[in-house]
């Protein structure tokens, strides 16, 4: 009883009450704190543009010192990404799912779509690219008993050869292959992410079956033959992720 403030309220219901304030209050923060990109929402559904802030409004603009590079500051106007959807709805009414106009691959919709990002390459802590291929990361190599890409048949989901791995890219921080280079038959390099890739060791190819032989050619290519920016590897990835569903007609059809 000692602990009582009244006879109806004591410290452990003042520390329950206490917690439920500090935690309503974290998980507001924490919302307001997610709004600094993407908001506020815009509505292209009609002629009026509309602009969606929901509750919390957006938190003001925030400066990020970064290591290497401008420093960043979000929410901020010059980072809104007003590319146009070259898609359409497939019916008049809103929320109908939308079809691409042209080419999905390139121009970005639906799992082929990416994001705006720098167009740098991720570094590391001592200020070197962190993405780079074996010929150029002297320290790395295939480690002992693993299959070495290098070499490897790369055939396509239509089962044609469109060419061969010539090297890896090697992830300097996280010790792991993040691309494979592929020398196409029609001379272009092109990177592979290696998600994507299903390697047979025994037989000596790789196979992509995101895309057929006819969409290699137009892979985004690289600025830097022996580096890649994080803008290219949105675009890289978002080009053969958007090959899994547009590939084909028939992958963007009902199976029933």
């Amino acid at each position: 009883m000692q602990n009582s403030f009244t006879s109806y309220i004591d410290l452990a219901q003042v520390v329950l009450y206490a917690f439920w304030l500090f935690f309503a209050g974290l998980i507001l923060y924490l919302h307001r704190e997610n709004k600094r990109e993407g908001y506020p929402l815009d509505s292209d559904r009609n002629n009026d543009r509309v602009t969606i802030t929901g509750f919390p409004a957006p938190p003001p603009p925030k400066t990020y010192l970064v290591a290497h590079g401008d420093p960043i500051v979000v929410p901020h106007p010059s980072r809104d990404d007003r590319r146009p959807v070259k898609a359409k709805p497939v019916a008049p009414f809103l929320g109908a799912p939308l079809v691409p106009t042209g080419n999905p691959l390139v121009d970005g919709v639906g799992p082929a779509a990416y994001a705006m990002r720098a167009d740098v390459p991720d570094m590391t802590y001592e200020g070197e690219a962190k993405i780079v291929p074996l010929r150029v990361a002297h320290d790395f190599f295939v480690a002992k008993g693993d299959p070495d890409p290098r070499g490897m048949k790369v055939v396509a989901g239509d089962r044609s050869v469109v060419g061969e791995v010539v090297d890896a890219w090697v992830d300097k921080a996280e010790y792991m292959f993040r691309y494979f280079e592929v020398a196409l038959d029609s001379g272009r390099r092109v990177l592979l992410p290696n998600h994507f890739a299903r390697i047979d060791g025994k037989r000596r190819t790789m196979t992509v079956t995101a895309l057929l032989a006819e969409h290699f050619q137009e892979v985004p290519a690289l600025k830097n033959p022996d580096q890649v920016t994080f803008l290219e590897e949105d675009k890289i990835t978002a080009y053969y992720a958007g090959g899994l569903l547009y590939a084909t007609p028939g992958r963007s059809e009902p199976l029933l």
